[in-house]
């Protein structure tokens, strides 16, 4: 199943890239989000509770930040396993500079196997379309935070160098594992990981 969109920002290019490309912003743009670990800047895992009918299914996903041009282009591959449920996600995004803001393309390939599969994309499709939707009111509220100068990622404490790994739990705290390089650096510089994923999608999107 793949999907495509558009969605323009009232923010600068270099914010709206850093807010898709900040692992601690990301874990606030997925519906559904119980766990969020940061392995390094560009392996990183979460566990999502998608919906389905009547229910939801938890899914452990593994991403993978797999191409870069910044700040105009990222691709980012998941891997996801679930009861039920194994998915292959590929998606990617495009930045440009419009009128003072930013426009973004992006694009995603979506391949779900086992008994979920099966249900068939008359099924899925509308629960595809509400993930995106939640996801975009997600990315535009983050977005406005970083172009306002409202607290987010870099004031996390999440720097390059700690490759400190990150839990939110469901209640929404957040435990973090620290190396001992950790210990040793100061600062809080936002790394830059791939956001797509959850990242890239469009309310207003289409399937082809």
């Amino acid at each position: 199943m793949k999907v495509s969109g558009e969605k323009s920002f009232d923010a600068p290019r270099p914010v709206v890239w850093e807010v898709l490309n900040d692992p601690s912003r990301m874990a606030n743009l997925m519906p559904g989000i119980e766990s969020f670990e940061i392995a390094d800047e560009r392996h990183w895992s979460a566990r999502v509770k998608v919906p389905l009918g009547l229910g939801a299914i938890p899914i452990s996903f593994s991403f993978e930040k797999v191409e870069e041009r910044e700040p105009e282009y990222a691709r980012l591959s998941a891997k996801g396993k679930g009861v039920g449920a194994i998915v292959s996600m590929d998606t990617q995004f495009h930045l440009g500079e419009a009128d003072g803001g930013t426009a973004m393309k992006w694009e995603a390939d979506v391949s779900i196997a086992g008994p979920v599969g099966a249900m068939g994309q008359r099924v899925l499709q509308p629960i595809v379309n509400q993930q995106v939707g939640n996801v975009l009111t997600a990315l535009e509220k983050q977005v406005h935070e970083a172009a306002g100068g409202a607290p987010g990622g870099a004031e996390q404490g999440i720097s390059p160098a700690s490759r400190r790994r990150t839990r939110t739990s469901p209640q929404g705290r957040r435990t973090r594992r620290t190396t001992t390089a950790d210990r040793h650096t100061s600062g809080s510089i936002a790394f830059h990981t791939r956001h797509t994923f959850a990242t890239t999608l469009n309310i207003g999107g289409r399937a082809r």
